[in-house]
């Protein structure tokens, strides 16, 4: 099975991942080839709903490549029932990557080259929520 990194969006996954062993994926970045866009003008096009089909389609697909792939996922990949059954049942080959909520929250609000739709369109209370969700889908963890 796949390995998939978990974490909240601005932990690193996609900063750790090109180390490991592995074949390694970024569903964002296969979610915008396929959309011929990028997240956030999809986003401000079609809406939260219709990327998270493309979301768990994708992901999917990615969870069938093989075992020497390791997907980068995005942080808000358990919003979806269907992504959270996927996970589930991928349980053993998950690693949430986490770090503490102000050191993350300040990553985002720096990174103005990568903004992201679901930061622009919630508070910093909803985020403060949803951070732990993740950690339910991993049997590893670690602290970055």
């Amino acid at each position: 099975m796949a390995k998939v990194l978990l974490g909240f969006m601005g932990v690193g996954k996609s900063s750790v991942a090109p180390y490991l062993d592995g074949r390694f994926v970024d569903m964002d970045q296969v979610i915008e080839e396929k959309i011929g866009m990028s997240i956030a003008d999809f986003f401000a096009k079609e809406g939260e709903a219709a990327f998270r089909q493309i979301e768990s389609e994708t992901l999917e697909e990615l969870l069938q490549e093989g075992d020497d792939v390791i997907i980068s996922t995005g942080g808000g990949v358990v919003v979806t029932e269907r992504n959270r059954q996927l996970l589930a049942k991928n349980r053993k080959h998950n690693v949430w990557l986490h770090a503490s909520f102000d050191v993350v929250y300040d990553r985002i609000q720096k990174d103005t080259k990568n903004q992201r739709p679901v930061f622009l369109n919630h508070s910093k209370e909803d985020f403060r929520r949803s951070n732990g969700t993740l950690s339910r889908f991993s049997r590893f963890g670690c602290h970055s």
